[in-house]
Parts: structure tokens; C-alpha cells; sequence
């Protein structure tokens, strides 16, 4: 096996393959330091709060996984499960919402809606004006991506899967319809099968083997605040209305909104222009935060890898079987990454995923021309 790719997606894959005996496994890895692209510049949120079922699964099973991680895996996955509330203003959105915790719940999610005099108690600090509700689920919260991917790459590493740093895939090999070997600047690889887990880069990977994989990357602030020691515990919260989103991180706040008009790139400066439309927005709902300083050295941009309907890619491709798609998760690879491992392994090693229907998923979608339910619970 060859997986292009040794962030927390790639690592999930190679562990999970590793842990059912197939260790002749290498990890390509374009950087010279592995799990320094998306994974280490992500939000780290997980959450249960999903409008597909399929990826309500794959939180349920994931953040499990997250809650054993020491004792299954090794490592520190760093889950704190302080909850995730999304604040909701607008009658379409709160429809949608109670239909999606409606689904949730028939699958042992224990999310709620709750009124705006209950976001007022969870969240004292916030300007409830205007507010038709909310919803909330107290077991979701967020994980540390780094102490995740390093787990699971080390425990596949002393399993005998070898990890080539810098070292790209720059073509493949075919015959006779099949992948059979990777090319990187150091060589070839042979091989049986190879996995696309190259995050933002995975349409271009794609792209190496003649396929059009529907997956690019966007760019994601965010910025932290100074230390505020005094403010009182709260949740990851998000302003529907706003995209506006929030989070404890030690004494600071990890705070950004998407900017929806910025085309696709691999830019990773820091957007300080961008900075005043986050403040604007967060102190509309937030009024506290329009005093609040920002330590510019804390802030970082990282890598969304969409796809257009904002659920990933997985499982074989038709028309090139042993090539197998890991990728597109649009901001959710951290939280799906126990689960995505799981199921890929399956995928090789079994033929087919088994343990969640990921059929909904599959790239076929894309090729007949239509694209399953588009995840709306995107941020």
C-alpha cells in the first residue's frame, strides 16, 4: 500500500491498516515534517451537530474512539467535551436545525433545541436579541489534531509502516487499467494499491493518475485573542446567522469566520483585513469582544479541502479500482479521522466498507452527475 499523505487522515489509515496486519504499507509525505499542513492548522472542533446521517456515523463512532484514544492507540488525543451550541436567528435555518437534531437524536445523538433564555444561562456574555434558539450538544467539544496524528503515526511506524518525508507522489504508473507504482523524485514505488490522503492537494494527486477528484482548497483565518482569565467557562459556540464561531483555548479565544467570496488557493498569510469583518461580527452578537486585543504571533491560516457539496470523498474509484479516495472532508478531517481510518482499511482489506454505509460518499456521485445531500452544518 502507498498513502499519499501523513496528516491525521493518512496516519488514521495507515494505523488502522497496520493494526489488522498489513504493515507493508509507506507514507509519502511531500513535507519534511509530517502533520505540519492542515491537520496542525485546523479549529479542532468535533461535534455530533450534522444534517446528513451519514456524517452523524461518522462523528458518533470518531469522538468514541477520541474519548479511548490513550488506551487504544497511544497518544493524547486532548478531547475536551465542552459542547458546541449554534446560535440560530433566522426562521429557514431554525427549521432546518430542529429537523437535523430531530435526526441526530433518532441516532443516539443526545443534542436538543433549546430557547434563547437558555443561551443566555449557557452563555452570560452573549446579546441574545433577535434570537429564535439554539442547538446544543454537550458531548461535542474539540480535540488536540497534532497529539491525534502523531498517536496514530507513530503507533502504525512501530507497527513497520515505513514514512517517507519529503518525498511527493509526481505520477503514477498503470497497467492494464491498474495503479501499478507510485513515481516520487527519489524513485518508484510498486505497489498494490494507493490511497489519495493529500488533504488540499488531493485533486491534483488525483489528477496524476488521469482523474478528476473534485476537492480544492480554501483558505481559513483564524486569530486569537489576548489572555481574558476572568471570562467564564463556555462552549464552542457559532452564530448561524453570521458564521461568526468561538472557543476557549487556555485564558485566549479562537475566534474567525469563513470568508465565503475568496476563490480557492493555497494561500496561508494571515488575512488582517479580514480581522475587522471577524471582530464586526462577533461583537454583534458577542459585545465584549469590541475591546478585545489580538496577538497577531498566535494567529494562523490553514487549508479547507471542499468539495462542492461539502461532504468527503471515500472508498474505491470505478474506474481505477486499487486507486482508493480519502479526502475532501471540507473542515471536518480532524473529527472523522478515527472513523476514516477505520473504514478505509475495510475498504481495502475486506473489498468493501462495512461498518458505516459510506456508498452516499463515494465518488460515483460526482460522475453520474449529481452529489448527495449537501451538508449544510458547514462553518
Amino acid at each position: 500500500m502507498v498513502i499519499v499523505g501523513a496528516g491525521i487522515v493518512g496516519s488514521s489509515i495507515a494505523y488502522h491498516l497496520a493494526a489488522r496486519g498489513c504493515t507493508d504499507v509507506v507514507i509519502l509525505e511531500k513535507a519534511v515534517t509530517e502533520v505540519t499542513g492542515s491537520t496542525a492548522r485546523s479549529a479542532a472542533g468535533v461535534r455530533h451537530q450534522f444534517a446528513n446521517a451519514v456524517n452523524i456515523r461518522l462523528s458518533i463512532y470518531s469522538i468514541e474512539r477520541l474519548k479511548h484514544f490513550t488506551e487504544e492507540v497511544g497518544g493524547h488525543s486532548g478531547l475536551k467535551q465542552i459542547g458546541y451550541l449554534l446560535l440560530v436567528s433566522d426562521e429557514t435555518t431554525w427549521k432546518l436545525q430542529q429537523a437535523s437534531v430531530a435526526l441526530q437524536n433518532s441516532l443516539g445523538v443526545p443534542s436538543s433545541t433549546i430557547s434563547p433564555a437558555d443561551v443566555a444561562r449557557l452563555m452570560p456574555l452573549a446579546k441574545i436579541d433577535g434570537l429564535l434558539g439554539a442547538t446544543w450538544c454537550a458531548a461535542d467539544g474539540h480535540c488536540d489534531p497534532h497529539g491525534v496524528a502523531t498517536g496514530y503515526l507513530n503507533a502504525a511506524l512501530a507497527r513497520g509502516v515505513e514514512l517517507r518525508r519529503a518525498t511527493p507522489a509526481i505520477g503514477f504508473r498503470m497497467k492494464c487499467g491498474r495503479l501499478i507504482a507510485v513515481q516520487t523524485p527519489d524513485g518508484i514505488i510498486a505497489c498494490d494499491t494507493v490511497v489519495n490522503a493529500a488533504g488540499p492537494w488531493a485533486g491534483a494527486v488525483g489528477a496524476l493518475a488521469g482523474l478528476a477528484v473534485p476537492v480544492q482548497p480554501y483558505r481559513r483565518c483564524i486569530y486569537m485573542t489576548q489572555p481574558m482569565p476572568s471570562l467564564p467557562p463556555f462552549p464552542f459556540v457559532i452564530d448561524t446567522a453570521s458564521g461568526f464561531y468561538m472557543r476557549p483555548e487556555g485564558d485566549k479565544l479562537l475566534i474567525g469566520v469563513t470568508n465565503e467570496n475568496e476563490p480557492p488557493g493555497e494561500n496561508l498569510a494571515v488575512d488582517w483585513e479580514w480581522l475587522e469583518t471577524v471582530l464586526e461580527r462577533g461583537s454583534a452578537r458577542f459585545p465584549f469582544l469590541a475591546d478585545v486585543g489580538i496577538v497577531r504571533r498566535n494567529c494562523w491560516a490553514g487549508l479547507y479541502e471542499n468539495t462542492p457539496d461539502h461532504n468527503p470523498i471515500l472508498g474505491r474509484h470505478p474506474e481505477l479500482p486499487n486507486y482508493v479516495d480519502a479526502s475532501g472532508f471540507s473542515g471536518h478531517g480532524v473529527m472523522h479521522s478515527p472513523a476514516t481510518g477505520m473504514l478505509m482499511a475495510e475498504e481495502i482489506l475486506d473489498g468493501r466498507a462495512h461498518s458505516i454505509d459510506i456508498d452516499d460518499l463515494r465518488i460515483a456521485r460526482f460522475l453520474a452527475g449529481h452529489a448527495a445531500a449537501r451538508e449544510t452544518n458547514v462553518y
